[in-house]
């Protein structure tokens, strides 16, 4: 890893190795256990999960834990009813599985209606890559909404293991973020091609930083 990838995935890298210290990696934490490392000491988490064994597992692994709270709910009802938080400011990770048809449509109007309701927020918006043609309709649909709801910033991060030439493959994975911090950009852009290099399952990977809305 280049030298000023490794120094900005530092905190990354500290939250794995926090789990599996000194000796070799065996366990890799998910999202959840990742923003607790991160998390300064007046920051609260809330991890909503609508399926009931892994709610339970996370509540067992939070347990305990004031600073952390587990809800078992469906996200897409989690955007309106525990949105704006009471500190005004903070990260809204939306993490669907994508197991059913729809999912990137449910990703844009949850956004509008998180948006309408907190337009302070930063939105992380993941997705898979497989077939490309989704992933640029989905891209449009950020673009298109922009005006009529008020974004004014949108960013999407994206990481190809191999080219998209395969649809029924996951070719890789992206974000859209809505309001991302100013430097974020310039942050990915030195990141991504290193991790391309890491990860890479055939000719055509690589990292894309694009700006949707600025």
């Amino acid at each position: 890893v280049a030298p000023q990838a490794r120094a900005l995935l530092a905190p990354y890298l500290d939250a794995v190795t926090s789990l599996n210290g000194q000796g070799p990696l065996r366990t890799y934490p998910g999202s959840p256990s990742i923003v607790r490392h991160l998390l300064r000491r007046q920051d609260r988490l809330t991890a909503i999960e609508l399926h009931p064994q892994d709610a339970a597992s996370l509540k067992r692994l939070f347990a305990g834990d004031f600073q952390t709270r587990v809800i078992q709910l469906d996200g897409w009802l989690a955007l309106g009813a525990h949105l704006p938080p009471k500190e005004k400011r903070g990260l809204v990770l939306v993490d669907p599985p994508f197991e059913e048809d729809g999912e990137f449509e449910r990703l844009v109007d949850g956004v509008v209606k998180a948006h309408r309701r907190w337009a302070g927020g930063i939105y992380a918006l993941w997705y898979p890559i497989k077939d490309p043609k989704p992933v640029q309709r989905f891209h449009k649909a950020v673009r298109e909404v922009a005006a009529a709801h008020a974004l004014e910033s949108a960013l999407a991060l994206e990481l190809y293991l191999r080219a998209p030439r395969h649809p029924g493959l996951l070719n890789g994975a992206g974000l859209v973020v809505v309001n991302p911090p100013f430097d974020l950009a310039a942050k990915c852009a030195k990141i991504l091609p290193s991790l391309a290099a890491i990860f890479a399952q055939g000719a055509g990977a690589e990292g894309r930083v694009e700006q949707l809305l600025s």
